[in-house]
């Protein structure tokens, strides 16, 4: 994708739900007649893999609504007993599994129409799992334009996390604490995700550019409403604050794994660093391979690449489309990497402990230098005595 086309895309971000803002980008860089991606895109085209599945996503839709059916019942049968846990934790693994299917509605691989995929994405994220609908897709349409570039995409930004040794140089206060052993902090970090998802959701209704702020606000004051009355209804006290403990920390925990194979530990990308949209996507992520199970548990983003280089591409097509997509990188010598899944959190892991090491050595300097000063002390008062 050329500058200009990354310029449009970062300049569209309004937080407007139904923005299809990944879609455009590749869109506009298909335009560049003879590129590397509009080559690869005619030949997805011509394989047909671009088509629509609507009795595949009415399917997988059906299951996933029974199943969230089925928890809220087991939910309220189960009522006032320790058993109550379990279905919390069945219900956190069937929020992760709506969230995959708003991800799939914000690129519009459901609905061909905006507004379509507008009203079932809030009626999925805000109404369903209480996440601000508008609010994702803004962060993740930048995310798409610009995965890991630390100044523009904010999944890399240095919130709590560093990513890369310059973030780590520059960091203050809770990223600098954290920051020095962030890699054994990562996935006790990640069980906070469902609560940060929620808290975001509320802000960004004061932010002014977002647009149907009222409609978006009421459907996610109504999900914390039927959410917390149903608690405190069934529940006891006690219960009732262990029960969205173990379900929020639990969804947090699995949407945060969903992700964290995707893109962490693959090279970062700042300032000018600008290569087109098919080195820009390709090289940044990362496949997990495996079989239908994980083809289920992380909802398709296992294949990244794919899914980053054709976002509107419906998800059971990512895994047709990856023989034809490896092949071209091959031909163009652009590197492709697929790992397993425990590798792709290793990777991950070891890529957050390098980053953190500025922090390591400037806490190991500050202690040497007080050991010295302390040492040279006790010296001064022996020659004094």
């Amino acid at each position: 994708m050329s500058v200009n086309t990354v310029s449009t895309v970062e300049d569209s971000a309004v937080l407007e739900p139904g923005a299809d803002l990944a879609g455009e980008a590749a869109e506009q860089a298909c335009r560049e007649t003879g590129s590397d991606f509009a080559r690869l895109s005619k030949k997805i085209n011509a394989a047909g893999l671009m088509r629509r599945r609507p009795w595949y996503y009415a399917l997988r839709t059906g299951i996933v609504a029974g199943l969230f059916a089925a928890g809220w019942v087991a939910f309220v049968l189960v009522g006032d007993s320790w058993w109550t846990l379990a279905v919390a934790a069945f219900l956190a693994v069937v929020f992760g599994q709506v969230a995959l299917v708003t991800h799939d509605v914000g690129h519009r691989q459901v609905f061909r129409l905006r507004k379509a995929s507008m009203r079932a994405g809030k009626l999925a994220g805000n109404l369903g799992i209480g996440m601000g609908y508008g609010w994702w897709q803004d962060k993740h349409s930048r995310h798409h334009a610009n995965p890991n570039h630390t100044e523009l995409d904010p999944d890399v930004v240095p919130d709590i996390l560093v990513w890369t040794q310059g973030q780590a140089k520059a960091a203050k206060g809770l990223p600098r604490f954290i920051g020095r052993s962030q890699a054994f902090l990562f996935f006790p970090l990640l069980t906070l995700e469902g609560f940060n998802l929620h808290v975001a959701g509320v802000r960004a209704l004061a932010n002014r550019s977002l647009k149907q702020r009222t409609s978006e606000g009421i459907l996610l004051f109504t999900h914390f409403a039927l959410y917390l009355g149903a608690l405190f209804v069934v529940l006891p006290p006690g219960k009732a604050i262990a029960f969205p403990a173990v379900h929020q920390c639990l969804f947090g925990l699995y949407l945060g794994s969903i992700f964290a194979p995707n893109h962490k530990g693959m090279p970062t990308l700042t300032g000018d660093d600008r290569p087109d949209f098919l080195r820009r996507q390709v090289l940044t992520s990362r496949n997990v391979r495996g079989g239908w199970f994980i083809d289920i548990a992380l909802g398709g983003l296992n294949y990244q690449i794919e899914h980053h280089l054709f976002p509107n591409m419906p998800s059971p097509q990512l895994r047709e489309a990856q023989p034809i997509v490896r092949q071209h990188c091959e031909e163009l010598g652009v590197s492709y990497l697929e790992t397993g899944l425990i590798t792709s959190y290793s990777q991950a892991l070891r890529s957050l402990h390098d980053a953190g090491a500025p922090i390591r050595e400037k806490t190991a300097a500050k202690a040497d230098l007080k050991t010295g000063a302390t040492t040279d002390a006790k010296v001064d008062v022996k020659a004094d005595a």
